[in-house]
């Protein structure tokens, strides 16, 4: 069996029941997670908690930076899938 093809199994086991209002939800979480957490980014690395007094990262700056980069990484995952279920229903419908 072709890679493909298993790919293509995975994908409509994911996709193939979801609703346009479920997609369209998954896509909007995605967009919005990536506006909130460059937003949180920005302000981290302007705080003072986020810098040690000779400019290193601070263990707070870490652990909020780590945090941020699986939000991003999750959020893209989860507007991905949102994306082609929404691309699914279109080609589906029309």
């Amino acid at each position: 069996m072709g890679r493909g093809r298993r790919y293509l199994r995975w994908e409509s086991c994911i996709l193939g029941g979801m609703s346009r209002r479920v997609s369209l939800f998954l896509l909007a979480f995605g967009v919005w997670s990536w506006i909130i957490w460059i937003t949180f980014v920005k302000n981290l690395w302007a705080g003072d908690r986020s810098w040690a007094a000779d400019g290193s990262p601070t263990a707070f700056f870490i652990v909020h930076f780590v945090l941020a980069v699986v939000s991003f990484a999750l959020g893209s995952i989860i507007g991905v899938i949102g994306w082609r279920g929404f691309r699914r229903q279109k080609t589906n419908n029309g």
